[in-house]
């Protein structure tokens, strides 16, 4: 009986401190929301803001690695013209 108590008050112990976090979550989400917003109001590309938040994250190598594929990837399909260097 007490064990049962006892995992009953765990259980809504972890289930309001997830219910915390996502609120949190939330309210983070709504000022990245509103930042997103106000550089769109100041002449900004959003989308392109968000992809160099992404590029970001990402370790320098592992960028300049994506990258060349990419490049290899466009010329294969035309989609970049060769260079004539």
């Amino acid at each position: 009986m007490t064990d049962n108590i006892i995992a009953k008050d765990q259980l809504r112990s972890i289930v309001e401190r997830i219910e915390r976090l996502e609120e949190e979550k939330k309210a983070i989400a709504d000022d990245i929301k509103e930042i997103y917003a106000e550089a769109k109001a100041n002449g900004f590309d959003s989308k392109i803001i968000r992809q160099v938040v992404r590029i970001r994250k990402i370790d320098r190598d592992e960028r300049m690695e994506q990258e060349a594929m990419l490049d290899l990837y466009l010329h294969a399909l035309g989609m970049i013209a060769e260079d004539n260097n």
